[in-house]
């Protein structure tokens, strides 16, 4: 196959991942807690001898998790928990440890937080964090100490992965952090506060042409390579 054919495939394939990617930042642009994220490309060049230029070729060998901070939305829920700054709320779930951004929680028929699929919270020693709600007002201070009626009850723990090029996103708002995490100072709680995607839908948008563009170019140079091989496939035939 000629180098051009498989540098434009190759092109076409990084940009389908690209676009899927962005694709699934639109889909989760009202989902709480929600990270963009991106392609990243990895070139090769190859040696192809006997004096012939090099060819380059580029393929996406992964996602690139952006964990700006997103905007804080009051709901006045006593179980929504928002965080300003850096650091992640710790949820129990089947697979293990995971961390997370989204703060929506209630609380279970045993009175521990839980996110809406059931996920327990943890707290700064990795326990769950259990809120007795029939003894009084809950209050959840900046340091992440939840208190009811007043008195103190456990701390919502803040975490951050010891090794932060290691996260590693799973499925939807969690990520898992296989170098282990560790609690963090600096970031703070916000109660009745919910953190919002950070995908902005206009740059979105703008990047999903863009890739549209790119693609149906790719496609079209495809396109007339396969009609010009069959014109020579053709001509050699009748000779």
């Amino acid at each position: 196959m000629d180098n051009a054919l498989y540098t434009t495939l190759n092109r076409q394939s990084g940009l389908m991942a690209e676009m899927r990617a962005v694709a699934n930042n639109i889909a989760n642009i009202s989902t709480t807690g929600f990270r963009k994220e991106g392609v990243i490309f990895a070139e090769h060049v190859a040696d192809l001898g006997r004096g012939e230029p090099s060819l380059s070729m580029a393929s996406a060998e992964g996602r690139l998790v952006n964990l700006a901070q997103g905007a804080l939305t009051k709901t006045g829920g006593p179980f929504d928990l928002a965080i300003e700054g850096e650091g992640f709320f710790q949820i129990e779930t089947p697979d293990g440890p995971r961390l997370t951004r989204a703060g929506a929680f209630t609380p279970s028929p045993e009175g521990e937080l839980v996110t809406p699929e059931g996920y327990r919270l943890l707290d700064l020693g990795g326990a769950p964090v259990f809120v007795p709600t029939d003894a009084g007002p809950v209050a959840v201070a900046r340091d992440g100490t939840v208190s009811v009626g007043g008195t103190p009850v456990a701390q919502v723990g803040l975490f951050q992965p010891t090794d932060p090029t290691g996260l590693f996103h799973t499925a939807g708002t969690r990520f898992e952090a296989p170098g282990g995490v560790e609690a963090m100072d600096g970031g703070a709680v916000f109660q009745g506060f919910l953190e919002n995607s950070n995908v902005n839908p206009v740059a979105e948008i703008a990047r999903m042409i863009e890739v549209q563009r790119a693609y149906e170019m790719g496609q079209g140079f495809l396109d007339s390579e396969d009609q010009r091989i069959r014109a020579v496939i053709q001509t050699l035939g009748r000779s």
